[in-house]
């Protein structure tokens, strides 16, 4: 089925507002705001995302799968330990740009039926190959799982959230973590 011209540019209207909303106003921003900012009804943004998760997933689907694509990466080229870290880093990091995504993503791990929870179940998935591969190599505490360390990347974006300087926030207890998280 084709797409209209006007509802991909109306799709695409609504998510260019929605990043910009969901950056300055955290992921509780007004919808009505946000459809009337890209210039359409609440209807249209409706049409296009019946939920507040489906807008999200539909902003955040290419970051998420960027993570996942990273976390790959990041197993091939850095050792095991250096390569957890490396993507908690990243993940917490990406995470300080939307206020309130940490919530969202927790929220969506524990509701299967979430718009959410495929990606970011995703996510914990790639994620914890590299915790396993971490583990493997003796790297990282064995009773440490997947889920602990997606809940420490949410602690460290959530931090980072309150600071004046959110990245150098995420980096500083990062490190933090990480001597805790190493063998």
């Amino acid at each position: 089925m084709t797409v209209r011209v006007d509802a991909r540019r109306n799709r695409d209207l609504l998510l260019a507002a929605a990043r910009e909303a969901f950056e300055t106003h955290g992921t509780d921003a007004s919808l009505r705001d946000i459809a009337r900012q890209a210039g359409v009804g609440i209807g249209t943004l409706y049409r296009h995302f019946p939920t507040r998760e489906a807008l999200l997933e539909a902003l955040l689907a290419s970051r998420f799968d960027a993570l996942r694509d990273r976390a790959e990466e990041l197993s091939a080229t850095a050792a095991p330990g250096e390569a957890l870290l490396g993507w908690l880093g990243e993940l917490a990091a990406g995470s300080v740009t939307v206020r309130g995504l940490p919530e969202s993503v927790m929220a969506a791990l524990r509701d299967e039926e979430s718009e959410l929870h495929a990606s970011c179940a995703g996510m914990r998935a790639a994620g914890g190959q590299l915790l396993q591969r971490a583990q493997e190599a003796g790297e990282v505490r064995a009773d440490v799982t997947a889920a602990q360390v997606l809940a420490l990347a949410a602690g460290l974006a959530w931090a980072g959230e309150q600071s004046a300087d959110p990245a150098g926030t995420v980096r500083q207890l990062l490190l933090i973590a990480g001597r805790g998280l190493v063998s």
